[in-house]
């Protein structure tokens, strides 16, 4: 999950030419992170000069992180439990793992969260003049904890999960259930896995199934940003919704990140209600 974080912020701060190698090393003293927050809520944070000394940097730091407490809204007393100016300066990588996760919930980062992460930590403490130690297991995300999003499981997450083998069966006939349309205007659909993620697909596949034509101008045909891709799939969201299908259950940015489920659950959406279109 660290990996996935690295490369959320480097995304976020590519236009300032901000590079972040390692979480732990270039968060603690506060500048990446009052970079990132500013990005994120499109604000200015007022915060001394750049210094080296140890006082400079948490007096700048506690700036920043008050102001991000004040953006996520967290309750007092809360976010002691999960991150301080200490634990974050001292570069605990728990507590900087807590504030990164809850940025990306309170901003809808357009990434899904890994399940159940959690990290052994071991405390010490002094009792009695002894030290005493004890191992226990950090949460760090729960089930379907990404963006707060807390969905029932469906035949998708078991289908993953205990028959990971029918999985090719079922692409199969999807991909059979696409062509059928796409087909008529030369189109077709080779890799399930990566040929929908910018939503142009899926916006045709729509147009096909319901019997028009969608302009052109209401969509990127040939898409090169994650902005573009994830308007697209969201216009796609909205011709189903108009169609009188469930808003789907997957975000747009899901679908444009490749996480497969997320697209299956789309596409089955469809071939339940199309499946005997010719």
């Amino acid at each position: 999950m660290s990996l996935m974080l690295l490369d959320w912020i480097n995304d976020e701060l590519a236009s300032q030419r901000i590079i972040v190698k390692d979480i732990e090393e270039d968060l603690f003293d506060g500048q990446i992170l009052q970079k990132l927050i500013e990005k994120l809520a499109n604000v200015r944070v007022e915060v001394p000069e750049v210094t080296q000394s140890e006082i400079g940097q948490k007096q700048k730091l506690r700036i920043v992180i008050e102001y991000m407490n004040r953006t996520l809204n967290v309750a007092m007393g809360w976010n002691q439990q999960k991150w301080t100016v200490d634990t974050i300066h001292s570069k605990n990588l728990v507590a900087i793992l807590h504030l990164l996760v809850a940025l990306v919930r309170h901003f809808r980062a357009p990434i899904r969260l890994p399940d159940n992460v959690t990290i052994p930590v071991l405390v010490v403490q002094k009792r009695d003049g002894l030290l005493q130690t004890k191992r226990i297991t950090e949460e760090i995300t729960t089930t379907n904890d990404d963006i707060g999003a807390r969905f029932e499981r469906d035949a998708f997450d078991t289908l993953f999960d205990h028959a990971p083998d029918k999985l090719n069966v079922v692409k199969k006939s999807l991909v059979t259930f696409v062509n059928k349309q796409l087909n008529k205007i030369n189109l077709e659909v080779t890799d399930l896995d990566n040929q929908f993620h910018d939503g142009v697909y899926l916006v045709l596949l729509m147009g096909l199934l319901e019997g028009y034509f969608v302009p052109l101008y209401s969509f990127h045909l040939t898409p090169t940003t994650f902005e573009q891709k994830v308007h697209n799939v969201s216009f796609a969201f909205e011709l189903m919704v108009d169609a009188g299908l469930p808003q789907p259950k997957a975000r747009p940015e899901d679908v444009v990140n490749l996480d497969l489920k997320s697209t299956l659950r789309v596409l089955y959406n469809l071939f339940t209600k199309y499946k005997s279109v010719t």
